[in-house]
């Protein structure tokens, strides 16, 4: 294999505007061979992100310094500091680059066709009418279903998968060398995730492309990748082969980040009480009305639901985006108007007043967006006193925050602190201290770790862990990640299309699925 991009001895800093310097990139060197795939996984900060904008040279000019030592070639030639023209036509042309959040980097205002044409017509200098002929076979190229129909679609009107693939078409439009690939999946159910890597796969093979694939996760890499980049604070710690990378990896942090997707199920035993029972619970959100008023359209999000979960259980709900999990996990708090029963301890939660619900609460996906940003720690895990226990002195409530942030590995320092000034898995340590504090017997949590890095995730499950063993507590867990929900279920509910569509046992449900929408969560997971 030739080497069509090289890097040397890349380091890269950041002024800051109180005029300090820091060094997001460490003096890092790999190459990339042609119908080569390399990926390069690491967390949040770990400099991998940076590292890929540079190549094409995106970052801002006012902002970045790299060393004198730095270097990338591609092709042999020098293209750090290139002239503008010569990275223009690198850019989009010899160098395609997928970013991570399709909506965020697509023109909400235009057309996908028009913006797809848009590149063909810059670099390959054809007329509309052809540039549009071309963006029409990518899309059917990519696999957008109808994409005749989908050139005038506006971006909001397409799913997250169907945007991915107009962003990897736009991307391939003037057939690049090189495919930067930059958490193209992060955003994605498991299913939709594992046709982008198929899609990319299929590609790469197909136009003779070399692709940097960039992840924070060790597996969505080992499903793709020929060779791995390992990064961790600005540095490479480990280059090797997938196979080597996951069956003798070196380094100590590389042992960490595949040891997180193997952490231990934990059996809890059953009890004979249940704690939870719903009948028949239907959401519905109207969606369309007639000329007098009365609607005729519904969106079902929660569609004629029963189940029954025993005390001190996991009941691990999985499904896709859209499935109605998080719906589900919603109205058994009270936050959704539902129709049907929902029973907890035998007792129905509309009889039930708001301040006496303190014994279930939930966790959200996003702890920064949960958390009041104007409160500071010790006011948002008191809160839930203030308004249940009243009767508690200033005093009692005190010790029992710090009590609870103790419990989920949080200081007593920390209490005057506030949410922007900790991590994503500090905030969502947060969040648990924050219901923990109430003394529930039912934990909802909704997908509390698809925010965070994979090493994190498995801190916080483990966490979760350990807390319902000594509290003895009963988990609703809603997730899309499988791995997650076989680490912490005891039972799993299947959902889709606001149904449970299976429902068992963890081994049931992962060793003889019988659905074949379960089977194939199950084999994209893998």
């Amino acid at each position: 294999m030739s080497e069509i991009l090289d890097i040397k001895n890349l380091s890269i800093s950041f002024k800051k505007k109180n005029g300090d310097v820091f060094q997001a990139v460490k003096n890092i060197s790999f190459t990339l061979n042609s119908g080569e795939i390399l990926g390069i996984v690491g967390e949040s900060g770990s400099g991998k992100s940076v590292t890929a904008l540079s190549i094409l040279g995106l970052l801002s000019d006012s902002r970045a310094l790299y060393s004198t030592e730095s270097s990338i070639k591609f092709k042999g030639q020098e293209i750090l500091n290139a002239p503008y023209n010569e990275l223009r036509e690198i850019r989009g042309g010899k160098i395609g680059f997928i970013f991570q959040e399709p909506m965020s980097s697509l023109n909400p205002l235009h057309k996908i066709g028009k913006q797809i044409s848009e590149t063909i017509m810059i670099h390959q200098g054809v007329s509309y009418k052809i540039a549009m002929q071309k963006t029409l076979k990518l899309l059917i190229m990519v696999g957008i279903k109808n994409a005749r129909q989908r050139l005038n679609a506006f971006p909001h009107e397409l799913s997250g998968g169907q945007r991915q693939r107009v962003m990897i078409a736009m991307a391939i439009a003037n057939h690049p060398d090189i495919l930067i690939a930059d958490e193209p999946t992060t955003a994605l159910d498991v299913t939709i995730q594992k046709q982008i890597i198929e899609l990319l796969i299929k590609l790469k093979k197909q136009l003779n492309m070399s692709i940097i694939f960039i992840s924070h996760d060790l597996q969505v890499i080992k499903k793709i990748a020929d060779r791995v980049c390992v990064m961790k604070d600005g540095k490479i710690v480990e280059t090797e082969s997938v196979d080597a990378i996951f069956n003798r990896p070196q380094n100590n942090y590389t042992k960490t980040l595949i040891e997180s997707h193997n952490l231990l199920n934990v059996n809890n035993k059953e009890s004979n009480t249940n704690i939870l029972k719903i009948n028949n619970l239907k959401v519905w959100y109207p969606l369309k009305k007639n000329f007098w008023g009365k609607c005729v359209k519904y969106v079902k999000a929660v569609n004629d639901i029963s189940l029954e979960l025993k005390a001190g259980q996991t009941l691990g709900i999985v499904g896709e985006s859209g499935s109605g999990k998080s719906t589900l996990g919603q109205s058994i708090v009270g936050l959704n108007k539902y129709s049907g029963n929902i029973f907890i301890n035998n007792q129905d939660i509309r009889e039930i007043s708001s301040q006496q619900r303190d014994f279930v609460q939930i966790v959200f996906q996003d702890p920064y967006n949960s958390l009041n940003p104007r409160m500071n720690i010790e006011e948002i895990v008191r809160e839930g006193l203030d308004i249940h226990h009243s009767e508690l002195s200033m005093l009692e409530k005190h010790k029992e925050v710090i009590e609870v942030l103790n419990e989920v590995g949080l200081k007593e320092t920390d209490l005057n602190k506030y949410p922007h000034e900790f991590s994503g898995g500090q905030r969502q340590r947060i969040a648990i201290a924050r219901a923990l504090i109430l003394k529930p017997k039912l934990l909802i949590l909704d997908e509390p770790t698809s925010a965070l890095d994979v090493t994190i995730q498995a801190q916080v499950l483990k966490l979760l862990q350990k807390i319902q063993q000594e509290r003895h507590l009963t988990y609703i867990f809603i997730s899309h990640d499988m791995n997650a929900i076989r680490i912490m279920s005891d039972k799993i509910a299947v959902m889709k299309d606001g149904k449970i569509i299976e429902l068992g046992t963890r081994e049931e449900i992962f060793n003889k699925p019988q659905q074949e929408y379960t089977q194939n969560l199950i084999a994209a997971a893998l």
